[in-house]
């Protein structure tokens, strides 16, 4: 998943980086709501987790949180506060909020609530999805790729990278959007290294049989197909 973090907490944002970056999720983090909001609109995320913990948090997020609603994709947005009574919960859901968390708060429920909350906006859209016509799968427990009961074992950014593609299934994605997807955590990625994280990839799926296969769309990036999409 493609999440944005955004947080002022240097020891939230270091715990929640680290921990959602071993999940195998595709992570951009800022610090300022409102640049959060400008982040969100130049690229597609599906969570956006806010780590809001001043003492007047809940009154700036009820007054911005319908912006971030109203971003490309409609991510799903969890708000975690310091503290919160039911009333301000309310609101922060009322804004726009798919999930508010209360300090202390269980990153595996903070995780499991934002994987369900994007399964369930997968669901809903796939019967316009590029995706839903592909055999291909990610198995987000395992890191594997899936397809008709035949798997292989992905790493981290083989994973993202798959992901990347998918989200635009027989459609080109540009080089670019690759490397910001799969090497969140680095701003000087040789394209070289996005050739050869492909190459690989063909070769683990060539040696399963897979019907899926990356094409190179010259000049431009790769495109993610099936084999009777290309005939």
């Amino acid at each position: 998943m493609r999440v944005l973090l955004v947080s002022r907490s240097h020891a939230d944002e270091a715990y929640l980086h680290k921990a959602l970056r071993e999940n195998a999720h595709s992570l951009q983090a800022t610090h300022d709501l409102h640049d959060a909001r400008y982040v969100a609109s130049l690229d597609a995320f599906d969570a956006i987790v806010i780590v809001a913990l001043e003492p007047d948090a809940v009154a700036t997020l009820c007054a911005l949180l319908p912006e971030f609603g109203r971003q490309p994709g409609m991510p799903a947005i969890i708000v975690v506060l310091a503290q919160a009574t039911a009333p301000e919960r309310a609101c922060i859901l009322r804004a726009g909020a798919d999930a508010c968390l209360v300090q202390p708060y269980s990153f595996i429920e903070l995780h499991e609530r934002m994987v369900a909350l994007h399964r369930l906006a997968a669901r809903e859209g796939a019967a316009g999805d590029g995706a839903a016509s592909m055999s291909l799968r990610l198995d987000a427990l395992t890191h594997e790729l899936v397809e008709d009961g035949k798997r292989v074992t992905a790493t981290s950014r083989e994973y993202l990278l798959v992901e990347c593609l998918l989200r635009q299934a027989n459609s080109p994605v540009a080089r670019d959007q690759l490397i910001r997807y799969a090497w969140p955590d680095r701003d000087d990625v040789d394209p070289s290294s996005v050739n050869l994280l492909v190459s690989r990839l063909r070769r683990k799926l060539a040696g399963k049989s897979f019907a899926a296969q990356i094409e190179t769309v010259s000049r431009y990036g790769y495109r993610l197909t099936t084999s009777s999409a290309t005939r």
